[in-house]
């Protein structure tokens, strides 16, 4: 059997870093939303993710309240902020839509990931109660994977072909 201390303190350490993992995504998000153009669907799914990944937040905020814990403000801010430069250097690129695109698809799947285990320490921890809360962001989070992936090939059809007719195409 394990050790309940050692599983509480794993589950509250993979809490805190959904919650900076949360809070980089919304940083990587927003600059996106904020200089799309011609992808009106991504612009859209963003939108509705900004809100959801807002959500999640509040619920990772609930969970850690329960436990009589708070969020790590250091791993935010630094989470935030390499979201934020990752936001800048996809700017940069004549392919912005594509690397961008590429890029929240790994990282909805490394939420997918950090969830799966999260659901397992909370199990293990005897946090059963949590586990609807962190099932719901997983939720959000498979949905927004999948949405990327089924779209993927529209969104690069329509880059190559604004790129083919010598339009802006970037964003």
């Amino acid at each position: 059997m394990e050790n309940p201390g050692t599983a509480h303190d794993v589950y509250v350490a993979g809490l805190k870093n959904a919650h900076a993992m949360e809070n980089q995504a919304l940083s990587i998000m927003q600059p996106q939303l904020n200089r799309l153009e011609h992808y009106q669907e991504v612009a859209a799914m963003l939108d509705r993710h900004i809100r959801e990944t807002e959500g999640q937040i509040a619920r990772l905020d609930e969970i850690l309240a329960g436990l009589n814990e708070s969020a790590s403000g250091l791993k935010d801010t630094m989470l935030s902020f390499s979201g934020t430069m990752a936001a800048l250097t996809h700017s940069t690129a004549p392919d912005e839509i594509l690397k961008n695109s590429l890029a929240n698809f790994a990282f909805e799947n490394f939420e997918i990931a950090a969830y799966t285990s999260l659901i397992t320490s909370a199990r293990l921890s005897g946090a059963s109660s949590t586990i609807p809360l962190l099932e719901q962001n997983l939720e959000e989070e498979r949905r927004m994977a999948a949405w990327i992936h089924d779209n993927l090939p529209a969104v690069t059809e329509q880059y190559v072909a604004r790129k083919a007719a010598g339009q802006r195409a970037d964003v």
